[in-house]
Order: C-alpha cells, then structure tokens, then sequence
C-alpha cells in the first residue's frame, strides 16, 4: 500500500506538471488554463446528470429488492470521476472522462472484480488453530429437531385454531 501511495501523492502531481509545461509549450499558457477550466464544468455536468441517473437507477433496484453491486459500482467510479476532473491537470481529467464512459466502468467492474474475487478467501479460527471451511452443498434442506412452545390456552380461539 505504501508504493501506492507515494505514487498518488508525489508521482501523480510530477506527471501533471510535466504535462502542463509540454501542453503550454505546444499551444500557449492561456489555452492551458482553459482546457483544464473547461474539463472541470464538463466534468461537473457530466457528473449531475450521470449521478442522478445512476441514483435514480438505485432506487428502482432497491426497490424491486435487486442487489444493486453494479449501479453501486458505478455510483463509485462516478465519483472518483467527479473528483479527478475537479482536479486540474491533464492525465486526471483524461481518467476521470473514462471513468464516464459506461463501457470503461463495465471493464473495470469484470477486472477489479476478477481480482477481488481471485484474493478473496474466507479463514476461520476455532480454539486457536485457523480452519479453512469446506464448501458445501447447499440442497435446500436445513436438518434440525423441533419443540413446539406455543402456549395453549383452551378459552382463546386465536391460539388454538377453530373447533370442530
């Protein structure tokens, strides 16, 4: 986590930097500056209108009781999108358009996933020693014994069901 991180906080802003001195050169300071202005306001409607529609989208999946893992994914990818086109410099306004496309967030949802799913693993500890649990077939059937302890009460129709 610790490459990761310098790599966030000292790579990324060195890259931008040496991204907006090569765009300046090529086609001046002011058309610079008004690039990155103008990908924050596109940035910032993109993000209204796709976060309203992926919100809108997540309330219909709760309520037809849908496990909503996709549209919660893309929620997500919408606001790092969000975030790194408020961000100025080039290479993060690029990612951040990407992150709009639904298409790039469909392959970054089969990747990020296949990689999660790859490392996942489920470890138990039982008197101290780690047991990996076996899967198991689930048929359906829950094995298990029963006692019944409905109160009975002879006067009260409700616990008792109809007389005959």
């Amino acid at each position: 986590m610790g490459p990761i991180l310098l790599l966030a906080f000292i790579g990324i802003p060195i890259i931008e930097i040496a991204v907006f001195i090569e765009v300046g050169g090529w086609i001046g300071l002011w058309p610079t500056l008004g690039l990155v202005v103008l990908t924050a306001i596109v940035g910032s409607i993109e993000l209204r209108t796709q976060g309203l529609a992926t919100l809108n989208k997540l309330r219909r999946e709760l309520d037809q009781g849908v496990l909503p893992a996709q549209t919660v994914f893309d929620g997500v990818c919408l606001l790092f999108a969000g975030a790194l086109l408020l961000t100025p410099g080039f290479v993060t306004d690029i990612t951040g358009l990407a992150l709009f496309v639904p298409a790039f967030r469909r392959f970054l949802r089969v990747t990020v996933g296949g990689y999660v799913a790859k490392r996942a693993e489920t470890h138990v500890f039982m008197g101290g020693e780690e047991v990996k649990p076996r899967r198991r077939r689930d048929d359906g059937v829950i094995d298990a014994d029963y006692v019944d302890v409905t109160e009975k009460d002879d006067d009260d129709p409700w616990l008792n069901g109809p007389r005959h």
